[in-house]
């Protein structure tokens, strides 16, 4: 039951949503899901962890990056189905498009470089 309870939590937020949505696409990288989203690293990787810890995601490493996937073969029957929920409902979500648009220009950047692209202005 926690598990399953988990899962439906996890759903229940919009990031985590739209984070899923970007992996229905592809693979990604954090900073790849940054800049889909236009969040911050730590948001970003907060959704993704989550995901993750809630047995949707896969994550392999290349090099600098972790890579989180959708866990085809590891996953539940149910959440299995909770995924395929999850796409129909966000079929022509405007939202979800925007997020699918912004990833197909996303790069994957090192740490330094992804600090900088979100980087604040200072004031003063």
């Amino acid at each position: 039951m926690r598990d399953t309870v988990k899962a439906f939590k996890v759903l229940s937020d919009e990031t985590k949503l739209r984070i899923l949505n970007l992996l229905l696409e592809r693979e990604c990288c954090v900073c790849e899901v940054m800049q889909a989203l236009v969040i911050s690293q730590s948001k970003a990787s907060r959704g993704l962890t989550a995901l993750y810890d809630a047995g949707f995601l896969k994550m392999r490493k290349d090099g600098l990056w972790s890579l989180y996937s959708i866990d085809n073969e590891g996953i539940q029957v149910y959440q299995s189905q909770l995924i395929e929920a999850v796409k129909e409902a966000l079929k022509n979500n405007k939202v979800a498009d925007e997020d699918r648009e912004r990833l197909s220009k996303a790069e994957r950047v090192g740490p330094v470089r992804a600090r900088e692209t979100h980087a604040q202005p200072s004031v003063g």
